[in-house]
C-alpha cells in the first residue's frame, strides 16, 4: 500500500477541489462520516446512553471533528465538543460545521483544562474523538500548552479514542512524536495511509489504522508517486519466485552460508535451515572445523563442510576453500555467528570485496565493515544486501538522529546497497530511494537467532531469481508472518527461531 506525505495529501485535496470541482465542505462531510463510524465501532456492546467527547482544533481537521460530533449526536449519543484553540482561527469550513452543529442544539465549547466539569465529563465518556491536529502539524506541542493539556486528558481517559486522519502530535512524514501525542485505539485516515502511521512512534500511537474514502477520485490518488510503501500480501505474492514444474535442484539456486564460531553454532544452522525451507535447491554451510561435527549432526538437508580456524573462529586461511565453494554457488550469506576476531573480520572483508556474487551480509559480517565502509562502496554495481539491527547499523556509520526511515534511505543511496534495517516495522531501503515497510512480525522475534533465519530466507529468494528489493521485501514479510504463526501457537514468550523456520512452510502456503 502506498504511504503518503503531508505535502502529497495537501496536493491531492487541492487537485480534487480545483480540477475535479469537489467542494471542500463535501470532502469534510465525507471525512466526518468515516470518523463518526469509527467512533461508533468502538462503543461497548451494551444498552444505554453513550457519551462522547470531541476535541477539535481550529483547522480543517477540527472541522472534520465538529462535523463528526454532529453525526454522533444524530446517532443518539450525548456529545460535548471542546475547541482546543480559538474561535477566531476557525477555517471557513470549520465555521460552517460549527453552525450546523449549533442547529442541532450542541455548542462548541472552549477547552479549559482547569474546568473540572469538562474533565469529569471527558473521563466519563465511552468514546473520545481526537481532531486537534491533522497531517500538516510540523511544530512541537509543548506539554505545558493548552494543546498539551488536551492531549494529556485524552490519554488519561478510560474511554476508547479515535483520531481523525492522524493521531494529534504525530509527524505525518516520519512517525516522530512532536512533543506529545494522542494514543489512539483507532485512526480513521483519509484516502491512504501516511508514512508516520506505520513507522516510528507513530506506529504505536495510531492504533488500528483504517483508510476511509472521502471521495478523491481514484485516478488522482493512483497517479501519486509514493517511494514509501508497505509490504502487503499482494506484494508478497507478486515477488514470490515462480517454480518450474519440471525443475531440478539446480534450477532453484545454490546458497553458501559462511559463519559460525565456538559458542555460536546455532546461528549458521538457523540461516542454512531457513534457506532450505525457503525453496533453495542446494545449501552449503562453511563453518570452523571444531564445530563442524555439531553442524553435521543437526543439518539434514543443508551440507556443512569444515574450514580452517583460529581460536574457535574462522581463520583467514579459509579464504581459498570458501572461494572455491562459492564459485559453484549463486549467493553468499556471510556473517551468522562469525565472531569478531581479527582473522574472521579480515576473511569477511576479503570475501566481500573479492566476489562478484550477490552477498547477504549479516551480524558480524556487518560488524567487519566498521572502519572499512570503503569495502562496501567498492561493491557498487554488485548486489549487496545488509541486514543490521540498530546497533550494527550505527557501527557502520548509520545515523538514526533523523529517524529510521530517512537513515535507511540515506544509507542505501550513499552506499549503493539494499539495507534491511531490522526492528519493529523492519525497513527495506533500495539505492534508488524506495523504501518498503514490513507489516508482519511480533515481539517473539526479538530473540537471538531470529536475524539468522531472516538472512537464510533472503539469500534463498535471491538465489531463486528474485530481484534484491523483491528478495528483501518478501523475505522480511515471510519471516514476520512465520513469526506470527509461531506466536499464535506458542505465544511470543515461548516461540523460538527454530519454530519460525518450521512455520515458514505455512507462511509460503498463504501465498500460493
Amino acid at each position: 500500500m502506498k504511504l503518503a506525505t503531508a505535502a502529497q495529501m495537501k496536493e491531492l485535496d487541492r487537485r480534487a477541489m480545483e480540477e475535479e470541482g469537489i467542494p471542500s465542505l463535501e470532502l469534510m462531510e465525507r471525512a466526518a462520516e468515516g470518523v463518526a463510524r469509527g467512533a461508533l465501532s468502538l462503543l461497548p456492546e451494551k444498552k444505554g446512553k453513550y457519551r462522547a467527547a470531541v476535541f477539535c482544533g481550529s483547522g480543517n481537521n477540527g472541522g472534520d471533528g465538529i462535523a463528526a460530533a454532529r453525526l454522533l449526536f444524530l446517532a443518539g449519543l450525548q456529545v460535548r465538543v471542546f475547541l482546543v484553540g480559538s474561535y477566531e482561527k476557525l477555517t471557513p469550513d470549520a465555521m460552517e460545521e460549527t453552525g450546523r452543529l449549533s442547529e442541532c442544539g450542541v455548542e462548541l465549547e472552549r477547552f479549559d483544562p482547569g474546568d473540572l466539569g469538562q474533565t469529569a465529563y471527558a473521563r466519563g465518556c465511552h468514546v473520545l474523538v481526537d481532531a486537534i491536529f491533522g497531517v500538516g502539524l510540523s511544530r512541537e506541542i509543548s506539554t505545558d500548552s493548552l494543546f498539551g493539556a488536551a492531549v494529556r486528558l485524552i490519554n488519561e481517559c478510560p474511554g476508547k479514542v479515535v483520531s481523525a486522519d492522524i493521531a494529534s502530535g504525530v509527524a505525518a512524514d516520519s512517525g516522530k512524536v512532536l512533543g506529545c501525542g494522542v494514543r489512539a485505539d483507532k485512526t480513521i485516515t483519509f484516502t491512504t495511509k501516511k508514512i508516520g502511521q506505520v513507522v516510528g512512534e507513530g506506529a504505536d500511537l495510531s492504533g488500528r489504522v483504517e483508510v476511509w474514502d472521502i471521495g478523491i477520485p481514484a485516478g488522482l490518488a493512483g497517479s501519486m508517486p509514493c517511494p514509501v510503501q508497505t509490504v502487503e500480501p499482494a506484494f508478497a505474492r507478486w515477488a514470490l519466485p515462480k517454480r518450474k514444474a519440471g525443475g531440478h535442484k539446480g534450477d532453484f539456486g545454490k546458497v553458501l552460508v559462511v559463519g559460525g564460531a565456538v559458542g555460536y553454532t546455532g546461528a549458521p544452522y538457523l540461516a542454512a535451515s531457513a534457506a532450505v525451507r525457503s525453496g533453495c535447491g542446494l545449501v552449503f554451510l562453511g563453518v570452523p572445523e571444531s564445530i563442524w561435527p555439531a553442524e553435521a549432526v543437526k543439518c539434514v538437508s543443508a551440507m556443512p563442510f569444515p574450514l580452517p580456524e583460529k581460536n574457535g573462529q574462522l581463520s583467514y586461511k579459509a579464504l581459498g576453500p570458501v572461494q572455491e565453494k562459492l564459485a559453484g554457488c549463486g549467493v553468499l550469506a556471510l556473517g551468522p555467528g562469525l565472531g569478531r576476531g581479527q582473522q574472521a573480520a579480515r576473511l569477511a572483508l576479503e570475501l566481500l570485496e573479492g566476489t562478484e556474487k550477490p552477498v547477504v551480509l549479516d551480524a558480524d559480517g556487518i560488524n567487519a565493515l566498521e572502519g572499512h565502509i570503503d569495502v562496501l562502496d567498492r561493491r557498487r554495481g554488485r548486489v549487496t544486501i545488509l541486514t543490521p539491527h540498530d546497533g550494527e547499523f550505527a557501527r557502520v556509520g548509520g545515523d538514526l538522529s533523523s529517524g529510521r526511515l530517512e537513515a535507511a534511505r540515506g544509507f542505501a543511496a550513499a552506499h549503493s546497497c539494499v539495507l534491511v534495517l531490522k526492528g519493529h516495522r523492519t525497513l527495506v531501503a533500495g539505492p534508488e530511494g524506495n523504501v518498503l515497510v514490513n507489516t508482519t512480525g511480533n515481539s517473539g522475534l526479538a530473540k537471538g537467532g531470529s536475524g539468522d533465519v531472516l538472512t537464510g530466507v533472503i539469500a534463498a529468494l535471491l538465489a531463486q531469481g528474485a530481484s534484491p528489493i523483491q528478495a528483501a521485501g518478501l523475505g522480511v514479510w515471510l519471516h514476520g508472518r512465520a513469526g506470527d504463526l509461531a506466536a499464535a501457537r506458542l505465544t511470543p514468550y515461548a516461540m523460538t527461531p527454530r519454530d519460525v523456520v518450521q512455520a515458514l512452510g505455512e507462511a509460503f502456503s498463504e501465498l500460493m
